[in-house]
């Protein structure tokens, strides 16, 4: 049996980091048993769903380099894939439920309904429709008609039944029947609900395996019985955790951005997001943590998916986003990080392959520094300002010592002599101020670094001087010694 999945959205606002982490895992299994990818759109919240979140979501998709065979936006033999263009479908197989017993029109109204839950909860009872509509008349329903009341169809779920679910990471679940209630398969305005056209169209996909949050876990008896209902063969369940923060409370703004979009902006990488994602609930086979897509690909299984839920840790995230920005291509990197420096004012006319050689230097530099790209501009202001400000209280001391002017005085006048700068020849100069002036250790880094730098820590002065320039370290120097 060939391996089909499937991600199905709601274009209901940005993708977030759960559909993500459900749309990596149906892909990763389709990829793992060489088996097919479907993203179709599930839309029928008329009132919230919009053609721009679901461009979001597909742009989100692509950045995160998630593709898929078959769906919306590529197309496939299973057309259409948005679910309010496939209405039809529905309405016919809604109604050859109805024509074999299966379903009914329910008249109730919404006052009705919260009363009879308002009962049962009293009494300490699940809330469930008890079936009221369930063998109305000819003239009953003309009654409700003439009253202006339309009917919603409701499934008639069988008493008495267990609804036995084997779940790929829950192992066997059972529902008992009597505590679902009779629920709506197609609204009054011949909108699906979701519960309905999911099977339908897992269905009409022939899809094997739906793997999806835990949140679904509930929904899925009445999945089975419209399934059980319409003859077909069910699809395999795999229902994988919940995510939650690192305080295990429900996962918010608070404990990090939660849209993609919004971690694209902030410049993380989405190698690395996806190697983040991919560990919320699933374990690799080893100890490393830092996997390639291929890595995680070949180990993916739905065995090393775990029940418990997965913690989302901000702090890690930017642990492992700065592990891939250090080890990403300098020029590839240079060039996600240039849209940051123009929005800091840093870059403001064209950026010539001269600029670029430089900028690649400054990157090859500031990105030890950095968890993601947006952070880059509060490191790489020496590279660019003209003159450094000495704000820091511990470097404006280092400017008092004594043997300040004897250090600039000497640097001024070795690095003036020198024909280029480069890494070695700064480390010469640094060792030939030590030799000329008597000093050593701190006493000359630290009156090189707040001269050059304004401060008292950061990179090695040997990798930022050369890319700081002969003419501009000498213009420092001499503003130090004044």
């Amino acid at each position: 049996m060939s391996v089909r999945v499937r991600f199905a959205p709601s274009p209901t606002g940005p993708l977030h980091i759960g559909g993500a982490r459900s749309a990596l895992f149906n892909w990763l299994y389709a990829r793992h048993h060489g088996g097919q990818f479907i993203v179709r759109i599930e839309d029928t919240d008329l009132e919230r769903s919009s053609r721009e979140s679901e461009e979001n979501i597909l742009n989100a998709l692509r950045w995160l380099g998630i593709d898929w065979d078959e769906g919306i936006a590529v197309g496939g033999p299973n057309a259409p894939y948005r679910q309010t263009e496939r209405l039809e479908m529905y309405r016919q197989l809604a109604k050859e439920l109805q024509e074999r017993g299966y379903a009914y029109e329910c008249y109730c109204s919404e006052e009705e309904l919260a009363a009879e839950r308002e009962a049962l909860m009293a009494k300490g009872e699940l809330p469930r429709y008890l079936g009221r509509c369930r063998n109305l008349s000819a003239e009953d329903k003309a009654k409700y008609e003439a009253a202006g009341r339309r009917p919603v169809i409701r499934f008639k779920v069988p008493e008495n039944q267990i609804i036995t679910i084997n779940d790929h990471v829950r192992g066997q679940v059972e529902f008992e029947s009597n505590g679902i209630g009779d629920f709506v398969i197609m609204k009054s305005d011949n909108i699906p609900t979701y519960n309905f056209a999911v099977v339908v169209d897992d269905h009409d996909m022939a899809i094997t395996h739906v793997i999806r949050a835990e949140e679904h876990l509930s929904n899925t008896p009445r999945q089975i019985l419209i399934y059980d209902a319409l003859g077909w063969t069910k699809p395999e369940f795999a229902h994988i955790s919940l995510i939650l923060g690192k305080d295990r409370s429900k996962m918010s703004k608070r404990h990090g951005a939660t849209s993609i979009e919004q971690y694209e902006k902030l410049g993380y990488l989405p190698e690395a997001l996806v190697n983040f994602l991919a560990l919320l609930g699933w374990s690799p086979q080893g100890e490393e943590e830092i996997l390639s897509l291929e890595e995680i690909t070949e180990q993916f299984s739905l065995d090393r998916v775990a029940k418990n839920p997965a913690v989302f840790d901000i702090d890690k995230l930017n642990w492992l986003n700065g592990q891939y920005i250090r080890n990403y291509p300098v020029p590839k990197l240079t060039k996600l990080a240039i849209p940051y420096l123009q929005e800091a004012g840093y870059l403001t006319e064209e950026v010539t392959e001269e600029k670029l050689a430089w900028l690649e230097q400054v990157v090859a530099i500031a990105r030890n520094y950095i968890s993601y790209l947006q952070e880059i501009p509060q490191h790489v202001a020496i590279f660019f300002q003209d003159q450094v400000k000495v704000e820091d209280e511990d470097a404006k001391e280092v400017l008092t010592w004594e043997q300040m002017p004897v250090v600039m005085q000497t640097a001024a006048t070795l690095f003036a002599e020198a024909e280029e700068l480069t890494e070695d020849s700064v480390k010469a100069i640094i060792k030939a101020i030590g030799k000329q002036s008597g000093l050593k250790g701190k006493f000359i880094f630290q009156p090189l670094r707040v001269a050059i730098t304004g401060r008292t820590h950061g990179p090695e002065l040997h990798q930022i001087i050369p890319v700081i320039g002969k003419e501009r370290t000498l213009a420092r120097i001499y503003a130090a010694m004044q």
